[in-house]
């Protein structure tokens, strides 16, 4: 595989939703099954998004949310088991990094379960005092804001 050929996309019309799912269905076990429809919402209110190709094959994807000051996060960092250890996880993590939406925030957050080294050679470091999560099925965000009552933020 020449990784000279491999091009990088930053436009999220690129990004063809049946190959997406495909792409995490095989790469990503904490993506198996996320319906088209939802990964069409998740990148409409995402930016930027990034796409690697290798000619018309679809093996990379991360997307990123953020303020464009404070906070961002970046998601769903995936590339095809074909395609890694080349660097491209690199790159594509860089370039969401450069993008304009991202290059005056102060904070950006990353989940991630088994490549904490990969990330720490990017400039990211453990952050243990952001851990809490509320699960959709665990709770309605008007349940949440109702057991807030009384309480400061």
């Amino acid at each position: 595989m020449n990784v000279q050929s491999i091009r990088f996309s930053e436009r999220s019309a690129d990004i063809d939703l049946d190959r997406l799912q495909t792409l995490l269905n095989r790469s990503a076990f904490w993506a198996v099954d996320r319906r088209v429809e939802d990964l069409k919402i998740a990148i409409d209110r995402s930016e930027p998004v990034v796409s690697a190709w290798d000619e018309d094959k679809l093996i990379g994807f991360a997307r990123a949310t953020s303020d464009g000051i404070y906070r961002a996060t970046i998601w769903d960092v995936v590339i095809d088991p074909d395609y890694q250890r080349l660097g491209l996880g690199r790159k594509l993590v860089t370039t969401v990094l450069s993008h304009p939406c991202m290059e005056r925030v102060e904070r950006v957050y990353l989940f991630t379960t088994h490549h904490q080294s990969f990330y720490e050679r990017l400039g990211f470091i453990t952050n243990s005092s952001t851990t809490m999560v509320l699960h959709a099925s665990q709770s309605s965000a008007t349940n949440a804001a109702a057991n807030l009552d009384g309480i400061e933020a």
